[in-house]
């Protein structure tokens, strides 16, 4: 954990990688103590040409599954379109990538993904997930704080003050420490008013965020970072209560050999399976108890990468379900830990809607309508979540007007909303507002210049409105910070040599 980021020069990995699909060749050099990804796309190809070079500043990840770096533009900071995943020894496009026909040069980091690879992380300004005011962190790799809270007596006394002892923390504060980063879920949601941010060593992480999972979820569904889930399934888990925690098997405070590994984990099963049946008896030529009770998996949501099965299954014998309460036909949607309030679910559904699951669009529609309607104003904090959700809902519904409501109510209470500003802007568009739409998507591309949907409509209608200069001032910032993006360099393209023709989006 405690090389998890870092300096790049640090954690240089060279690299020589041509990616098929988008015909790309990156490479990553370390030169005069500097670190440097330079692109380019082969000639002669349909797409058109790309070429640059980013110097890197930090890397993510220990090495152990993989590694990416990060670079900045203009306070706003990014990860690589490339990957080290270490299990191969490849480099390779970044998760959900590995199709991509144009180079996603520019993906944007923010503070949740940096929480489980740094210590010292900073919030990120109010316009942009990952724009920040200085670094996006202050100290490489996990630090002593992240699992003991606030180290600061315990310095000033040299080693004697005090400091959170994690065992000694109720069972489900002590295993929230372990959870805030290896809890992936199906889906999470921040609680009103909360985030990943707030939380802190001592307390319990379902304050802060709710992590949802189907109810019939067999396992970690492969997700890398979800053992828990399937760790709640094990008979062992069952069985021992709050007894068997992470840190039962883990040692947080150093990485085993490989040439160890067998022989520790071994005895971890054999402190609670005592006697001579599992001692000796118990398949006595093959000492890896996980090669068969804890196997490894393709993930689904890395590439190149496996996860062990926290299940702790007896072969042969049939999974059971992630949560108990039976396996009814809608498989629903449950926290892991915790209660979750109708609001939450409801958010929950709409994340999923978001990535085309019609029925959970409809059970989302129908949760949050009745948490708007009990929400209590006076009292109850902002809630902007829930407007530029139901908002999304309404349209994909059909009901323009409602949506433009919830969206107008979230922008009330979040002005820096980029989704229910943009929303806005296309409602207003398809009304023939064409100037109301623009200082929209004025408003969201100024904010965020990764903003690509926002930036390509506000130049089109800055086209159609008679303005091609700053339309063309428009796509040229577009391009900055998406040089790939082949339809705005067309587009810029037909601009500059007076053929233009303005698109409707």
């Amino acid at each position: 954990m405690a090389r998890a980021s870092g300096p790049a020069t640090q954690g240089f990995i060279p690299a020589d990688f041509f990616h098929q699909e988008s015909a790309i060749h990156y490479q990553i050099t370390l030169k005069d103590d500097h670190v440097s990804l330079s692109y380019e796309r082969a000639p002669g190809l349909q797409q058109l040409p790309v070429k640059g070079q980013e110097d890197l500043l930090y890397y993510l990840g220990s090495g152990k599954r993989g590694r990416t770096f990060l670079f900045e533009r203009e306070g706003y900071w990014f990860e690589l379109p490339i990957n080290w995943y270490a299990k191969k020894g490849i480099w390779d496009m970044a998760p959900n990538y590995q199709h991509a026909k144009e180079m996603p040069l520019t993906l944007p980091v923010d503070s949740s993904c940096l929480h489980c690879h740094a210590s010292g992380v900073q919030p990120s300004l109010p316009m942009a997930r990952n724009r920040y005011t200085t670094v996006p962190f202050l100290y490489g790799g996990i630090t002593c704080e992240a699992c003991h809270g606030d180290a600061s007596q315990h310095i000033a006394h040299h080693g004697r003050g005090p400091i959170l002892n994690p065992d000694k923390l109720t069972p489900n504060k002590r295993d929230s420490i372990c959870l805030q980063c290896h809890l992936e879920a199906e889906v999470f949601v921040n609680r009103l008013g909360h985030t990943l941010y707030d939380f802190k060593p001592g307390q319990e992480i379902s304050d802060d965020v709710v992590h949802f999972v189907h109810r019939n979820s067999v396992g970690a569904g492969g997700r890398a970072t979800s053992q828990w889930e399937a760790l709640l399934q094990s008979a062992c888990k069952r069985n021992s209560g709050d007894a068997l925690t992470c840190t039962t098997c883990h040692d947080p405070h150093r990485s085993l050999p490989a040439a160890e590994s067998v022989a520790y984990y071994r005895n971890k099963c054999l402190s609670c399976h005592t006697g001579a049946r599992y001692a000796t008896g118990h398949h006595p030529e093959r000492q890896d108890c996980a090669s068969c009770h804890m196997p490894t998996g393709n993930t689904r949501d890395i590439s190149h990468e496996q996860v062990t099965d926290h299940r702790i299954q007896i072969p042969g014998v049939p999974a059971l379900a992630a949560i108990a309460g039976g396996t009814p036909p809608a498989n629903p949607l449950v926290p892991v830990r915790g209660p979750a309030s109708d609001r939450d679910l409801g958010v929950a559904y709409s994340r999923l809607a978001i990535a085309g699951n019609r029925e959970a669009g409809e059970q989302a529609l129908r949760i949050l309508r009745e948490a708007e309607q009990s929400a209590n104003g006076a009292t109850d904090p902002p809630d902007p979540v829930l407007h530029t959700q139901l908002g999304f809902l309404e349209q994909i519904s059909g009901d323009p007007a409602a949506a433009d409501k919830e969206y107008h109510l979230a922008l009330n209470e979040d002005p820096f909303d980029s989704t229910a500003a943009g929303d806005i802007a296309l409602i207003e568009a398809e009304q023939g507002n064409l100037k109301s739409a623009v200082k929209l998507w004025t408003s969201v591309f100024e904010q965020d210049p990764t903003q690509k949907a926002a930036g390509f409509d506000l130049a089109a209608a800055e086209c159609r409105l008679g303005d091609p200069t700053t339309a063309k001032k428009v796509l040229d910032r577009m391009i900055l910070f998406s040089p790939d993006n082949q339809r705005a360099k067309q587009f810029a393209a037909a601009i500059a040599d007076g053929s233009q023709s303005c698109p409707q989006r």
